[in-house]
């Protein structure tokens, strides 16, 4: 299958920057599922789960702004979900459909959630990531830790070694998909050395988002009426057990699975974990 990259100019309140995109499946397919990413990651991370649903979906990917091979913003500001979920409404009318599937991970998952709150949403399957409406402090303080840095290798297994050390919670991944994660995440400087592929900028109103304790966002799950799914890696210090288990009990009632030997987050490089979604998205 055929995967194709495409772009699309938003707006943000400092002008416009590209969006880009990737495509799987056929175009004139009208099943859409919108696969987003976490913080720090791009639309890359989705090339297996893509490929593997592709006979049933059109596919698309973003690069989230400021991350992969989108543009950054003038003012990192905008770097929050608003400016996030504009983004994605003007990629949905580039795509000229009218409903789409969703699977978000971790702050892909909460432009999902914002989305689908919102009255008339295109969202009508909704996959939550190892994200839901509590998110801890403690590995928000994890991230933070990280997150806006900005390292420089001097090779791409300086950055593999790295990017294991930071990931770990990903789980017990082969040297091959830590390889295909790596080389998706990072690009050459002209400097010749190596760093990743996002605005190291967007740590500043990540930052700037959490005080002193969790973040809590039940207004919104509540008001989600979509189909939900709620994945957490069972070993996530990010969304807790019971903000999970409670997420089957209020909102939308979300179906709940949980991937063992996972922290934050599942990536959907495994067989097991693919079908997870497949499962839920096919079979309604």
């Amino acid at each position: 299958m055929t995967i194709k990259q495409r772009s699309v100019r938003c707006l943000s309140p400092s002008g416009l920057h590209r969006m880009s995109y990737y495509e799987w499946g056929e175009r004139d397919n009208p099943r859409v599922l919108v696969c987003v990413h976490g913080l720090t990651r791009n639309a890359r991370d989705f090339d297996r789960l893509a490929q593997a649903l592709s006979g049933h979906y059109r596919v698309v990917c973003p690069d989230v702004v400021g991350r992969g091979l989108s543009g950054w913003l003038r003012d990192p500001a905008a770097y929050a979900i608003p400016q996030y979920v504009a983004d994605m409404v003007t990629l949905l009318a580039r795509l000229d459909v009218e409903t789409v599937h969703w699977l978000g991970t971790s702050m892909g998952g909460l432009i999902g959630m914002a989305l689908a709150a919102q009255e008339n949403s295109p969202v009508m399957r909704l996959v939550l990531n190892d994200v839901g409406p509590s998110i801890t402090r403690a590995s928000l303080q994890r991230i933070a830790a990280y997150v806006g840095a900005d390292p420089d290798w001097a090779t791409p297994a300086e950055a593999l070694a790295y990017l294991r050390q930071i990931s770990a919670p990903f789980g017990a991944l082969s040297e091959a998909q830590w390889l295909e994660l790596t080389e998706s995440s990072i690009r050459q400087r002209a400097d010749g050395r190596w760093g990743f592929r996002y605005d190291p900028r967007i740590a500043e109103p990540f930052r700037a988002a959490f005080g002193d304790g969790d973040i809590a966002l039940w207004p919104l799950y509540e008001a989600i009426r979509c189909p939900t799914l709620a994945i957490r890696g069972a070993d996530s210090d990010l969304l807790a057990r019971d903000t999970w288990q409670r997420m089957g009990e209020s909102g939308p009632r979300a179906e709940l699975a949980e991937i063992p030997g996972v922290g934050h987050a599942p990536m959907f490089l495994s067989d097991d974990q693919i079908d997870v979604v497949r499962n839920f998205l096919l079979h309604a």
